[in-house]
């Protein structure tokens, strides 16, 4: 019989598997449901959605597929660069939406998720963002030695 000490490393590793597993399963319901909404829509809903959010309709599927937290690194970018998000939604909302689309569909997340847990994003994503454009753009039109917000 094992000793209530040997038991407890045990306890914590099947809690981490059960853990890991449901949050999966979480993550995997959240995606599912996404993109069945957008499949109950007819085509002409879907085609008005889309052209609302300045998109096509093959892209609007594409990124309802990507699931809700798909532009969560432009948030942690944003952080990076010091600038506020909600300023920037309140000024250029038109501006947000184009980076969080560029960023769900972004191929380099994980170069992304490297730079940023390194501290160096904000001296390197010119080399593999593809918001580096716009993202630059807003750092220069604001004032020198400020946050944008």
């Amino acid at each position: 019989m094992p000793s209530p000490q040997s038991a407890q490393p045990h306890t914590r590793v099947t809690d981490i598997i059960y853990n890991s597993i449901a949050d999966w399963v979480s993550k995997y319901r959240s995606i599912f449901s996404s993109s069945d909404q957008l499949g109950q829509c007819t085509p002409d809903e879907v085609k008005r959605v889309a052209r609302d959010l300045g998109v096509t309709a093959k892209e609007l599927n594409v990124l309802a597929r990507k699931g809700p937290d798909a532009a969560d690194l432009l948030l942690k970018m944003l952080v990076a660069l010091r600038i506020d998000l909600k300023t920037l939604e309140k000024s250029e909302p038109y501006v947000v939406r184009d980076l969080q689309r560029l960023c769900t569909t972004c191929g380099v997340k994980s170069r992304c998720e490297h730079e940023l847990a390194n501290g160096t994003a904000a001296e390197r994503f010119r080399e593999f963002c593809p918001n580096a454009f716009t993202l630059d753009a807003l750092l220069k039109s604001r004032p020198s030695g400020s946050t944008m917000g």
